[in-house]
């Protein structure tokens, strides 16, 4: 259901029956248990974009939500009025 680098990969997931009783799949929203230990902090600019943040600190442009963990919320657009993001330790 979701790919192996995912946050999500190793919970597990749930069937909801929705008021039109339709069934569908779906999973607890994630929250890192700790605080990740960080190796800096990027300035954000405007036009600045997650995925462009983690491809150039984590090699990565899908680990954006590393950065949503390194800084404490499950939800990416939080961290848009942040001007700066905690880049976490080591990646990946």
């Amino acid at each position: 259901m979701f790919a192996s680098d995912s946050r999500y990969a190793q919970l597990t997931p749930y069937t909801v029956t929705l008021p039109n009783r339709q069934i569908v799949l779906a999973t607890r929203v994630w929250i890192s248990p700790t605080q990740m230990p960080l190796a800096g902090y990027h300035t954000r600019v405007q036009g600045d974009r997650l995925d462009n943040i983690a491809a150039r600190y984590l090699q990565d442009p899908t680990l954006f939500w590393q950065l949503c963990d390194a800084n404490g919320t499950p939800v990416a657009a939080s961290l848009e009025a942040r001007p700066l993001i905690g880049i976490p330790l080591g990646g990946k």
